[in-house]
C-alpha cells in the first residue's frame, strides 16, 4: 500500500521576516541604458562576492537619500502594516518559486507545496541572496520600472536555488526536521547520486515515517523504555551503541525529552541527523527485508518501530552476516524465535556487539556463583536489560544478598523471579531492608520475604511500599500487625492499590461488609485482597449465600473460605453434609483434610465429587 503523500503531514511553519533591501530614491537620476548593468543571469552567481551594501558602506549617501525623500504623513502603524504585507508577499512568491523548482526535479505538486511550506530557513536564505545581489546590481528600481517585479523576483529565487546545486534535496531535508546547517552539509552528498534523487528520497522518508510513526505512542512507552535502558547501561559501549546513545541524548535534551521519541515532529529530523546513512539505504534490498525478518521472528508489526527508534543501526545490518549470527548467540540460554521477538521489543540492544560480549561475562559470573543455568537464562529472557549491566556492578548486589544467606539455588530463584533486582544499587536495596526492619521484621523474616517475593526489594519505597502501608492503615491494620500481614502474604506489597486492592475492598463493602470487617479479615488471612473479584470472590460468595443459604458475615469469621477450590472442595463437602442433614461452620466444613473429613462424615473414607 502506497504511503500517504507528504503533504498530508504538512505542518505550518511561521517564516522569519526577510531583511529589507536598500535602494536609491526615485529623485536620483536613472543611469543611461549604456551605463545600466546587464540583466541577472546564472553566471552572476559564480562571480566574486559583492562588496557590502552601499548604503551601509557610505553613511553620507544614505543621509542624502533620506533628505531627498518626500515627507510622508502616513501613520506609523499603517507603514508597518504595509511593510509586513510586502514581506509576506515576497515570502509567498519565494515559496511558489521553490515549489516550481522542486517539481522540476521530480517532486509531485502536492509534495512540492508541502516541502516549500516547511523550509523557512531555506526560503530566507534565497531571499537574502537575491536582496544582496539586487543591492549590488541596483536592479530593484529597474524591475519596478518594467512592471514585472513579481516575475523578476521569482526568477531570481529560482536561479539562486539552481545555483546551490542540491537538486531540491536541501529544502526537502529542512522540511523533514533537519536544521539548515545539517541539511546543507548532507544535501551535497545525497544529491551527488542518482539513487538519492529527490523523488526517491521522498519515497524513502514516506516509507520510514509509515513504519516509525504509524500509530500513537500511548503514554510515551518507547521513551520510558529508552530512559530505563540508558539508566542501566554500565558496560563499555561499541560504536553503534555510542551513536545510539548520542541520538537518544539529543532527544532527551529537547523540551519534552524522551517521552517525545515516538513523535514524528520531535524525533525524525534528529534521527536523520544522527544516522544520515538511513536515507542512503535501498528500500527493496535492505530496509524492507529487515522489517519482514523482524515480523517472522515474532515482533508484532506495531512494535517494529520500537526496535528501530531505540537501535537505529539495526537497519544498516545484513540479515545473514550480522543479525542472524548475533541472535543465535541466545540459543545457549534456550531462547526460541518467538522469545527473540519479545526480547527485541523489550531490549533492542541485544543486537549490539558490546551487549553480546557482556552476555558471556554474565553467564560465566552466575556459573561461578553456582546459580543454576536455567535460572540465569530465565532472568535474561524475562528482563534482558540486565545485559547492559557490568558484572562488577552486579557483584555488589549479589554480595548484599549473600549476606542474607541468599546464595546459589536461592539466588537463582530470586533472580529468575525478579531479575530487576540485579539492577538495584546496594544503597537502594538496603533502604528497602531498613524499611521492613522499621516495621518490626527481623533479618530472617526479611530474608524469607526476599525468597518468596523478591519483587518487593526492587520496588520504590515512596511510590510503591509507602502506598501499601497507607492502604493497610486505612482499613484498620495497625503497625503492630503489619509484620504478620507481610509474612503471610508479602505479595500484597506488589499489588496495585488503585487497580486491584481498592476495587476488591469496595466489592466486599458493597455486599454488606464494613471497612472494619475487611481489615479484620486481612489481619487473619492476608491473601484475601490478592484474589480476583470475578474468578474467586464473587462466585464463592454467591454459592455461600444463594446455595448454602448462609449470611455474608460467615466469611468474616473464616476468611480462609476463599482459599479453597469451589468445584473440588466447597461444593462436594457441602452436598455431602446436606445429604446427611449436617450443619457445620465453614471452618468445621473446610478445615479438615479429605481423609479426616471422609472418616468423620462419610464413613467409607472417600468423598464422592
Amino acid at each position: 500500500m502506497a504511503a500517504p503523500p507528504l503533504l498530508h503531514r504538512h505542518i505550518t511553519s511561521s517564516l522569519p521576516s526577510p531583511p529589507l533591501h536598500h535602494h536609491f530614491t526615485a529623485s536620483l537620476s536613472s543611469p543611461s541604458p549604456s551605463m545600466r548593468p546587464p540583466a541577472l543571469e546564472p553566471n552572476l552567481f559564480t562571480s566574486p562576492k559583492p562588496p557590502l551594501n552601499l548604503s551601509k558602506t557610505f553613511p553620507f549617501a544614505s543621509f542624502q537619500n533620506e533628505r531627498r525623500k518626500p515627507t510622508s504623513f502616513a501613520p506609523a502603524s499603517q507603514a508597518a502594516d504595509s511593510e509586513l504585507e510586502s514581506r509576506e508577499n515576497r515570502v509567498g512568491e519565494a515559496r511558489e518559486a521553490v515549489a516550481e523548482y522542486l517539481q522540476k526535479y521530480g517532486a509531485s505538486r502536492e509534495d512540492a507545496n508541502c516541502i516549500s511550506s516547511n523550509c523557512p530557513s531555506y526560503l530566507n536564505m534565497l531571499i537574502d541572496g537575491v536582496d544582496d545581489l539586487d543591492d549590488w546590481n541596483s536592479l530593484a528600481a529597474a524591475a519596478a520600472e518594467s512592471g514585472g517585479g513579481s516575475v523578476e523576483f521569482k526568477r531570481k529565487v529560482s536561479q539562486m536555488a539552481e545555483q546551490k546545486g542540491d537538486k531540491g534535496v536541501l529544502p526537502f531535508l529542512e522540511s523533514i526536521g533537519l536544521s539548515l546547517s545539517s541539511a546543507s552539509r548532507l544535501a551535497r552528498y545525497f544529491s551527488s547520486s542518482k539513487s538519492n534523487a529527490l523523488p526517491r528520497l521522498i519515497h524513502k522518508v514516506e516509507y520510514m515515517k509509515e513504519i516509525l510513526f504509524c500509530g500513537s505512542d500511548g503514554g510515551g512507552i518507547i521513551g520510558k523504555n529508552a530512559l530505563r535502558m540508558m539508566a542501566h547501561i554500565s558496560i563499555s559501549a561499541d560504536d553503534d551503541l555510542q551513536q545510539t546513545l548520542a541520538f537518544l541524548e539529543k532527544i532527551q535534551a529537547r523540551r519534552g525529552g524522551l517521552h517525545l521519541l515516538g513523535s514524528e515532529n520531535a524525533s525524525f529530523g534528529c534521527l536523520i541527523e544522527s544516522f544520515p546513512r538511513l536515507l542512503v539505504l535501498p528500500l527493496e534490498s535492505c530496509v524492507k527485508p529487515i522489517v519482514l525478518f523482524l515480523e517472522v521472528i515474532g515482533v508484532p508489526k506495531e512494535c517494529i518501530r520500537n526496535i528501530i527508534l531505540l537501535f537505529p543501526p539495526v537497519l544498516t545490518y545484513d540479515i545473514d552476516t550480522d543479525i542472524k549470527p548475533r541472535l543465535r548467540s541466545f540459543e545457549k540460554i534456550g531462547v526460541k524465535d518467538n522469545d527473540l521477538g519479545k526480547m527485541l521489543v523489550k531490549y533492542p540492544w541485544i543486537l549490539s556487539a558490546g551487549i553480546l560480549e557482556n552476555l558471556e561475562k554474565i553467564l560465566d559470573f552466575f556459573d561461578e556463583e553456582k546459580v543454576p543455568r536455567s535460572c540465569s537464562s530465565q532472568a535474561i529472557k524475562s528482563w534482558p536489560h540486565i545485559l547492559g549491566c557490568s558484572v562488577s556492578k552486579m557483584k555488589l548486589i549479589v554480595e548484599e544478598l549473600s549476606k542474607m544467606d541468599i546464595k546459589s539455588k536461592k539466588l537463582g530463584h530470586v533472580i529468575a523471579t525478579s531479575p530487576q533486582l540485579l539492577l538495584r544499587k546496594p544503597p537502594e536495596f538496603l533502604q528497602v531492608v531498613s524499611f521492613f526492619k522499621e516495621l518490626g521484621m527481623d533479618e530472617d523474616a526479611i530474608a524469607r520475604t526476599i525468597g518468596r517475593c523478591p519483587e518487593i526489594f526492587a520496588a520504590n519505597i515512596d511510590k510503591t511500599l509507602d502506598k501499601k502501608l497507607q492502604f493497610l492503615s486505612n482499613i484498620g491494620i495497625s503497625k503492630a500487625n503489619i509484620p504478620r500481614v507481610v509474612r503471610k502474604y508479602p505479595e500484597l506489597f506488589v499489588c496495585d492499590v488503585d487497580r486491584a486492592l481498592l476495587p476488591r475492598m469496595r466489592y466486599l463493602i458493597e455486599i454488606g461488609l464494613s471497612t472494619k470487617d475487611v481489615g479484620f479479615m486481612v489481619r487473619r488471612f492476608s491473601p484475601l485482597l490478592g484474589y480476583s473479584i470475578d474468578e474467586v470472590l464473587r462466585p464463592k460468595l454467591e454459592f455461600l449465600v444463594k446455595t448454602m443459604g448462609r449470611p455474608v458475615r460467615d466469611v468474616v469469621d473464616y476468611p480462609r473460605y476463599f482459599s479453597y477450590s469451589l468445584e473440588k472442595k466447597i461444593k462436594p463437602r457441602y452436598w455431602v453434609l446436606k445429604s446427611r442433614n449436617i450443619d457445620l461452620s465453614l471452618k468445621e466444613m473446610l478445615g479438615k483434610n479429605d481423609e479426616e473429613f471422609a472418616d468423620v462424615y462419610i464413613g467409607d473414607g472417600e468423598i464422592k465429587v
